[in-house]
């Protein structure tokens, strides 16, 4: 029987305050994003829409922070911070929500957000969810909407690649070989 390679970091909390480089690659290396031009990257339809989709999570996710990325013709590259210090305040408490101390509650499936019930009101707070989440979100947002779009074979190659940034060196390098990464096509 085949085995599929794991490429998550075994007994890795992947919902851990890090920065995260991350790779995902379209089907067959199509170049479904659009070309690169004199070291400059023309987004088509489906790359604005891919484009579009990488902002959005971070209006779904408020506690993720998007630091650089790129949409090249068949990949996109893209350093995600998930930052557990973000919270909302309960009133009258001054607890936060969400940090890395028993707040992230859930078994990974959990699409439903927690609930806080404090005297009289209910304080809802976001489940802090690991890259593998928000990964598949963004791929799934990004298929539907270039299907519904009128490209239907528009497929992700399974899984992404991933690095867990341990310093600012690694990190100011990152961001480097993302911003250059169409003058190096």
């Amino acid at each position: 029987m085949y085995r599929r390679k794991l490429t998550r970091l075994t007994g890795f909390d992947y919902s851990l305050s890090r920065y995260y480089f991350i790779t995902i690659c379209v089907k067959g290396h199509v170049h479904s994003f659009g070309s690169v031009e004199n070291g400059t990257m023309r987004l088509s339809e489906n790359g604005n829409i891919a484009n579009k989709q990488w902002i959005w999570l971070k209006d779904q996710f408020p506690y993720i922070d998007l630091i650089s990325y790129i949409v090249m013709p068949d990949h996109v590259h893209g350093i995600i911070h998930i930052n557990t210090d973000f919270y909302y305040k309960i009133e009258g408490e001054g607890q936060n929500a969400g940090n890395s101390q028993n707040e992230n509650v859930g078994n990974g499936r959990d699409r439903s957000l927690q609930s806080i019930r404090q005297n009289p009101t209910i304080q809802t707070i976001p489940k802090i969810k690991p890259l593998t989440e928000l990964i598949g979100a963004y791929k799934t947002t990004v298929s539907k909407r270039i299907h519904l779009h009128g490209d239907v074979m528009f497929r992700w190659q399974k899984s992404f690649h991933d690095h867990i940034i341990r310093n600012n060196q690694s990190l100011k390098s990152i961001i480097n070989y993302i911003e250059t990464n169409p003058s190096r096509w």
